[in-house]
């Protein structure tokens, strides 16, 4: 099993009382290389599921999430703790635990089956989905905000704006793309709540559910813009399977503190035009290379340098730091020369300047 479950699973399992046999034998039945994904949920799951799960939910839940990992073309080339955290999960906040996975991925595999990029996925899904099972929005017809796809069907079809990202996000995670709910519980100028969509493609994301609008180009863009990183009533969250010091807010039900988020704000208050390249030394010349930003201990952006242009554009919040690995490309004379250490890490910081250009340089000796 993973190190990083180690410590959490044997904590898990402590706590399953009688339900502990079935999440056993989902880790002595699981194939070899599904057992991380075994262990991952089990170390991360939530007391209700710890408590309720069987074992046949969770093996045909983490077949299907790697079989799409393997069918997509873009399933390889998500970073593995992306995919773990945002493909690999059954849920997504405290819906009812519905067997989606299967069902969806056989409905939905063949209808992203021209697309090439996890974003041209996700817009297909975001619009194919809704009018293929003829569900819609609805502020009262639906009998509660926090419905799972079942519930949703159930209900004819009507579906909150968190119904409605709990069913895109399903959506696309049964075809491989990572995918998370997000929301803030209160708009800073507005009156009310929302809830939303974020998918990663060599970044982050975002697009309302049910609603024909480009990646980042949505409605309440404008809004998201203004809210306060720090308030904790007005800031903005993105849930999270694997734990965190953080509880995603559901306005439904402010009791429940056992869904884990993270602060996202600073994506959409502060998110800047940043111009990455990395050289083979100091005003030397551009390498390809891969580099792969994290932030608070997750990936958050993964780009190419040295394609055509010198430079990787990305989009991120200003005023971080970054912990940058960089892979030289096997082709490179530098991936040559550094090919008994082919990778190296280093850290990199964003100001609050648009088109702030960064410049890495790997230290060869």
């Amino acid at each position: 099993m993973p190190k990083e479950c180690g410590g959490g699973l044997r904590e898990a399992l402590a706590a399953a009382g009688a339900n502990q046999s079935e999440l056993i034998d989902a880790m002595e039945k699981a194939k070899s290389g599904h057992r991380e994904g075994v262990a991952f949920l089990i170390a991360n799951m939530p007391q209700r599921d710890l408590a309720g799960l069987k074992s046949d939910f969770i093996l045909r839940n983490v077949e299907f999430a790697y079989l799409a990992r393997e069918k997509s073309p873009w399933g390889r080339d998500i970073p593995n703790d992306l995919f773990l955290n945002y493909v690999l999960p059954y849920v997504n906040v405290n819906e009812r635990r519905d067997d989606w996975r299967q069902d969806f991925y056989e409905r939905f595999m063949p209808v992203v089956k021209e697309c090439n990029t996890p974003s041209d996925a996700a817009l297909t899904l975001n619009k194919e989905v809704f009018e293929r099972l003829n569900v819609k929005y609805h502020a009262s017809k639906r009998p509660k905000p926090d419905q799972s796809p079942y519930e949703t069907l159930e209900a004819e079809g009507y579906a909150s704006c968190t119904g409605l990202s709990i069913m895109l996000t399903d959506a696309c995670r049964a075809v491989g793309v990572p995918a998370r709910v997000a929301g803030t519980p209160m708009w800073t100028t507005v009156q009310g709540n929302h809830t939303w969509v974020e998918i990663w493609d060599e970044g982050w994301r975002y697009v309302g559910a049910a609603e024909q609008s480009p990646l980042c180009r949505t409605w309440f863009g404008g809004r998201a813009a203004e809210a306060i990183d720090g308030d904790m009533r007005r800031q903005i969250y993105a849930a999270s399977f694997r734990k965190t010091s953080l509880s995603f807010p559901l306005v439904w039900d402010r009791d429940i503190q056992y869904v884990p988020a993270r602060n996202v704000t600073p994506y959409y208050t502060s998110r800047r035009n940043v111009a990455l390249k990395v050289l083979d030394k100091p005003d030397g010349k551009p390498w390809k290379a891969t580099v792969t930003l994290r932030l608070d201990g997750e990936t958050y952006a993964r780009c190419h340098t040295g394609k055509g242009e010198d430079a990787a554009q990305l989009e991120l919040p200003g005023g971080k730091t970054y912990e940058a690995d960089v892979a030289p490309a096997k082709s490179s004379s530098l991936g040559r020369m550094l090919r008994r250490e082919k990778a190296f890490t280093t850290t990199v910081e964003t100001s609050q300047e648009d088109g702030q250009e960064i410049v890495i340089c790997p230290k060869t000796d």
